[in-house]
């Protein structure tokens, strides 16, 4: 699905990530990467082949959108290093794109870590009059897109049956973007008159119709 915003087109796809036309640049937010790891070392039975699955999804989404750059709206570690992030590594020196990373609360890693890959590291970052975080922010003038919240849609249908969904959750001058990684779970909200909700399945995205 592709919106306009402030005269720019921006393409919202079923992983959780938005693509910035005009710019060629790759916004994702919430990837946690190595939480399956964390997971499986404290025993919780998390199968092993999910480790690969976000760097699975990364570059599907590398591969059909082409973006100069990416950016990532914080939280892109879940925590500490551990085996992932030499998979991240890889990464990185594989798809040879220019990488930003917003800091997010979990993102604990030590700078030069990420600075050794060429990854710039921002609290916050400025574009045009777009303004990108980690945590929902308002600012005067611009526009926000964040993460942070994970945030869920619950739809219900006439007969007491219900859906649960990730979503982007879009108010007047923010959009609040899902979570990208694997077992990251939702916050499920209450749009209001004013919000727009796009619920993402695993088919695509679409306007939910709020009544």
């Amino acid at each position: 699905m592709t919106i306009q915003i402030h005269k720019q087109n921006f393409t919202l796809y079923h992983f959780g990530t938005v693509f910035w036309e005009e710019k060629n640049i790759l916004l994702i937010s919430d990837v946690h990467l190595g939480k399956v790891a964390h997971f499986r070392k404290y025993g919780i039975a998390v199968p092993n082949n999910a480790i690969f699955e976000n760097f699975n999804k990364l570059n599907t989404v590398v591969s059909i959108f082409n973006p100069k750059t990416i950016i990532f709206l914080g939280d892109l570690f879940h925590s500490k290093k551990n085996n992932e992030w030499e998979l991240f590594v890889n990464w990185t020196k594989e798809i040879s794109r220019e990488i930003i990373l917003i800091e997010g609360n979990h993102d604990v890693i030590a700078k030069y870590n990420y600075e050794i890959l060429g990854v710039k590291i921002f609290s916050e970052l400025v574009v045009d009059n777009f303004l990108l975080t980690h945590h929902p922010t308002e600012k005067v003038g611009f526009f926000n897109f964040c993460g942070h919240i994970h945030p869920g849609i619950m739809l219900r249908g006439k007969g007491k049956q219900f859906l649960k969904l990730s979503c982007f959750f879009r108010k007047t001058n923010q959009m609040i973007f899902p979570a990208f990684g694997e077992f990251t779970g939702n916050y499920y909200l209450i749009p209001t008159e004013n919000d727009l909700v796009y619920g993402v399945s695993k088919e695509g995205v679409f306007e939910v119709v709020l009544t």
